[in-house]
């Protein structure tokens, strides 16, 4: 997943930040330290993180911030807020042509996936714009460019224009000519990758240029090529004028720095990420959604669009009909299952919820937690209830004795099923809506109710457990 390596060690900062009752000035500087490191190990470009991390600096020190109730959520805040400033701050669409057909001229280094990614911004147009695209073959240096284009066009369903061998520069003129001619209201030029220092191929995108008038020059960069992409951003916009990026391979890139530092070094917008193999993978890139999930705060508004992409009124009307007629169906289940896999992988559905729930519970994210003692020994067998919120400063000893242990949540919405055993301790942690549940008793091992041969095995830890009862014991 993209930005996974920064983002956990950003939330690890906050989570720090979250564990101290008042913040001073020495906390904050502290927290933006690891936060300057963790950019740098990102990938991020020097310059970027040193501004960066002075904006944010300057921000969090500020009377407003550090007197508030919650200080370390106000932090968090302001970091999403610079992020997604250093991000472009909002979604950058593509130029359109007022009259005549739109000209995309898609340019790059070797490798970075320039062909298919054409493809697929034209598949991608057809699909949700409803416009006309033509696929343009203008490499002719490459061995099979010209049919791996005609491959993916054809899976597409998008016609593709070749000449063969020829010209570039007469063949994206040829191609303009016959766009017209047909009614294709879109036109990507698929040029050749080539190194921004070779001066004979840079000439020749330059006589593209002048001869088509392209309405969009579209970088397409490799994402794990890191500092590297932001150099060759520079070089292709000094050369051409490029009006955005585009970034294949987001979903093979943990650290994501060249995300973070091309709009901040270029000024020019990420419009379109890349982010996975698949023909149907490419979305618009979102600043502020993109900050949110670098931060565990999920996008819930990426999530919904491929929920309605891939909504069928007409189908949920019928499947509706038989639910209420008790006829439901193995096809109707599997038509179900096709439609949550058109969505795309799981891990990257789970990637755009909030509260980290790709990973499960993130404490971090915990509104309250209801403590459950049955039985607990020492007190005469009594049982006990009570609530805790994250500010009670029994919360953070709490979570750092779980997080000791590396436990993981049973399951969602879920109680255990009582056991004859000396003590049972249930912790429920309301997260965004859900519930995870811990529980540990006397003995070493519990079934979850309703699943019987899920055991969770405790490895008997039993001073640890005797700690933690004692602990909750204290509070009530």
């Amino acid at each position: 997943m993209a930005f996974e390596g920064l983002s956990e060690k950003l939330n690890g900062v906050f989570k720090r930040l979250r564990g101290k009752g008042r913040l001073t000035e020495a906390d904050v500087r502290e927290g933006m330290r690891e936060v300057r490191l963790a950019l740098l190990e990102a990938d991020v470009s020097y310059k970027v993180v040193k501004d960066f991390v002075a904006s944010v600096t300057e921000k969090c020190i500020g009377a407003d911030v550090l007197d508030s109730l919650t200080p370390a959520q106000q932090i968090v805040k302001i970091v999403n807020q610079e992020l997604t400033a250093l991000m472009g701050g909002t979604n950058a669409r593509l130029t359109t042509a007022s009259k005549g057909p739109t000209v995309v001229m898609m340019v790059g280094l070797q490798g970075a996936g320039k062909t298919t990614t054409t493809a697929k911004l034209a598949g991608y147009m057809k699909k949700f714009h409803s416009k006309r695209p033509l696929l343009a073959a203008c490499d002719v240096y490459r061995p099979a460019a010209i049919e791996q284009l005609k491959v993916v066009g054809g899976q597409l369903g998008l016609p593709v224009f070749e000449e063969g061998q020829g010209d570039p520069v007469k063949i994206a003129e040829n191609a303009l000519r016959y766009a017209r001619d047909h009614g294709n209201d879109l036109v990507f030029l698929d040029t050749a990758g080539r190194l921004h220092v070779d001066e004979a191929l840079m000439d020749e995108l330059k006589r593209m240029k002048a001869t088509v008038h392209p309405n969009e020059i579209l970088l397409v960069v490799d994402a794990m090529t890191g500092q590297d992409a932001v150099n060759a951003a520079k070089a292709f916009d000094d050369a051409l004028g490029i009006d955005g990026v585009l970034l294949t391979k987001l979903d093979g890139d943990a650290r994501g720095g060249a995300a973070l530092s091309i709009r901040a070094a270029t000024g020019k917008p990420i419009k379109f990420v890349g982010t996975g193999e698949k023909l149907d993978m490419i979305e618009p890139f979102h600043p502020d959604r993109m900050a949110s999930r670098i931060l565990g705060m999920g996008d819930m508004l990426t999530f919904i669009e491929k929920a309605e992409q891939q909504y069928d009124e007409e189908q949920a009307k019928k499947l509706e009909e038989k639910l209420r007629k008790n006829r439901l169906t193995l096809s109707d289940y599997l038509d179900q299952l096709e439609q949550l896999q058109n969505m795309g992988d799981l891990s990257q559905i789970a990637s755009m919820l909030p509260g980290n729930m790709a990973k499960g519970f993130d404490p971090d994210q915990v509104t309250a937690v209801t403590v459950q003692l049955e039985g607990a020994r020492g007190k005469r067998g009594e049982d006990h209830t009570f609530t805790l919120s994250p500010t009670d400063p029994i919360y953070t000893e709490l979570i750092d004795r779980l997080e000791s242990r590396k436990y993981l949540p049973l399951y969602l919405n879920t109680t255990v099923r009582t056991t004859t055993l000396d003590y049972v301790t249930t912790l429920t942690f309301e997260q965004n809506g859900a519930d995870y549940i811990f529980s540990f008793c006397g003995d070493r091992a519990m079934d979850v109710k309703g699943v019987k041969t899920r055991t969770v095995q405790l490895k008997n830890y039993e001073a640890f457990q005797s700690s933690l009862l004692a602990l909750l014991l204290g509070q009530v």
